[in-house]
């Protein structure tokens, strides 16, 4: 995990042109995104598709609710204390933000830390920092291969989409959540720290994953 600072990021939807400003406590970031060895060895079943339980890509056809769940069974065998509640109805779900468990950033926690300092719409050029459809070969790739961050993020931008805690716009899609980053199948134009998408929290896909984050006390 890596130690994120205090700071300010600026928000915006280009669908409703509209910005915002959020205040950031220090934070922790995975460097990586949780890979499908690491999911595998958590959750005790095999990701989707399977991969050998050392593989180092991504995980990926994982929902935003099985992604919550994972990081409550994470923080629950590594001694921590598990940061969400998931109701009955499983798509319910609550966050302790005071506990010290793995969880979802934020999707301004994720904007910021993507851009570790930088104030451009990429924190490098894009073919050393990310896998995208263009140098992908049309596959996902090994977690840590391109450049990192200027604060040591790894694949922050391209290989996987990584889904944020955030409620779109729950007025119009209900309760779709965010997904920041782009993939390995996205065009350019789409991996960039402040492209935004959003789907339903079942939604499972061959380019979507997940990295975790906790609070810090």
């Amino acid at each position: 995990m890596i130690a994120i600072p205090e700071g300010e990021e600026e928000l915006r939807d280009d669908r409703i042109q509209k910005s915002w400003r959020v205040q950031l406590k220090p934070f922790l970031l995975a460097a990586y995104p949780v890979t499908a060895g690491l999911y595998e060895a958590v959750s005790l079943r095999q990701p989707h598709p399977p991969f050998a339980a050392d593989c180092n890509r991504p995980v990926v056809n994982t929902s935003w609710l099985e992604a919550v769940s994972f990081c409550n069974a994470f923080s629950q065998q590594t001694g921590l204390n598990p940061c969400y509640t998931i109701k009955d109805d499983d798509e319910t779900v609550t966050c302790d933000w005071k506990a010290d468990g793995y969880r979802l950033p934020t999707e301004a926690e994720w904007q910021y830390a993507c851009k570790a300092g930088s104030s451009g719409y990429r924190y490098g050029e894009l073919d050393k920092i990310a896998w995208y459809q263009d140098n992908s070969g049309g596959r996902l790739q090994e977690t840590g291969a391109k450049q990192p961050n200027a604060w040591g993020l790894y694949d922050m931008l391209g290989n996987v989409w990584e889904w944020c805690w955030d409620v779109y716009d729950e007025q119009v899609y209900g309760s779709y959540r965010i997904f920041r980053g782009g993939s390995w199948a996205e065009e350019a134009r789409g991996c960039g720290a402040t492209c935004r998408r959003r789907s339903h929290p079942t939604f499972r896909i061959d380019d979507l994953g997940f990295r975790l984050a906790r609070s810090v006390r």
